[in-house]
């Protein structure tokens, strides 16, 4: 098909699926570049070799899947026009993603009572490059959070429906890629060491 062809209303929504895709893929690239400095940073001498990831993380990982998995829930129930629960489990969905980010908090404290610290003289390259991948990812969660506030407004004003999916899809396409990035970047970080 023609990118060209279609109703007007069909030409915009392609061109907001495509912004959202690119947006994505820059991420990705962001993502794909911090990991690829940290596989070229581990064959520094000074490197921790016996660092492991606080279970925080793992809990976490958990916590953001289930997220994911009913985000796709919610989104059976607004077609077939079962707004409350569906606003109920997007709040369940929101409350997920603070969890989340709670845990990250955990998980942060729980390198620092370990002794090892992310900036200044006793910090290492190895939990530098923890610190900042984590902080990265955490800024598009605080945005992934908004996106979900945003759809819980817009559900409960009942203004996605059978064939009125658009934002609905936007905003859940986004909140899953933080998801799956996040999944991404803990597999990475706790299994190549």
């Amino acid at each position: 098909m023609d990118l060209t062809e279609g109703t007007n209303k069909e030409k915009i929504e392609r061109s907001k699926k495509m912004m959202l895709w690119f947006a994505i893929i820059s991420m990705g690239m962001m993502f794909a570049g911090l990991t690829s400095a940290y596989v070229v940073s581990k064959n520094r001498p000074d490197w921790l070799k016996d660092f492991e990831l606080p279970d925080a993380f793992l809990y976490s990982t958990v916590v953001i899947a289930l997220s994911s998995l009913l985000l796709i829930y919610t989104k059976k129930l607004i077609k077939q026009n079962k707004v409350k629960q569906a606003n109920i489990w997007l709040i369940v969905t929101l409350v997920l993603g603070i969890i989340f980010v709670i845990l990250q908090f955990q998980g942060f404290n729980q390198i620092l009572e370990n002794g090892y610290f992310f900036t200044g003289s006793a910090s290492t390259i190895t939990t530098s490059f923890i610190y900042l991948v984590v902080v990265a990812h955490m800024a598009h969660i605080f945005a992934g959070l908004i996106v979900l506030m945003v759809l819980i407004y817009n559900n409960s004003k009942q203004k996605y429906k059978e064939g009125q999916m658009l934002g609905f899809e936007l905003g859940a396409t986004f909140w899953h890629f933080v998801d799956i990035l996040w999944i991404y970047l803990f597999l990475f970080l706790n299994f190549f060491r």
